[in-house]
């Protein structure tokens, strides 16, 4: 079975996109678009892999990374973020595996995703 990614990102397209690097680097991927939705799904799950945006409806991302760093089940997980905001992604710096600017590359995300593979 594949490591699974969840996307976290409102923009359809680009949630599109990150999907397909992801498959791409040999992750099963699932997109989510709001905060709400993706606070629950990783209430009962513990993904591989998390891009998330920092601007999403319902929760923010930094919420959701304040949780995926508060929960033990997930202390394992990787989090890049994706953001056009660069000063509140500098806050987060220490918290996550890596920042992209956006606009994110297929080939760049692809690529930074398979060397974070288990």
């Amino acid at each position: 079975m594949n490591p699974l990614a969840l996307i976290i990102e409102d923009d359809e397209d680009m949630g599109m996109i990150f999907a397909a690097a992801m498959r791409k680097a040999g992750y099963e991927s699932e997109v989510i678009a709001d905060g709400q939705s993706a606070m629950n799904r990783l209430a009962e799950s513990a993904p591989d892999i998390v891009v998330l945006d920092l601007h999403l409806p319902k929760i923010s991302g930094p919420e959701i990374l304040k949780y995926i760093r508060g929960d033990e089940r997930l202390q394992q997980t990787k989090v890049i973020i994706t953001t056009a905001d660069p000063h509140l992604a500098d806050t987060l710096r220490k918290d996550v595996s890596f920042v992209l600017d956006k606009p994110v590359s297929f080939k760049q995300l692809s690529i930074l995703s398979e060397r974070l593979r288990p």
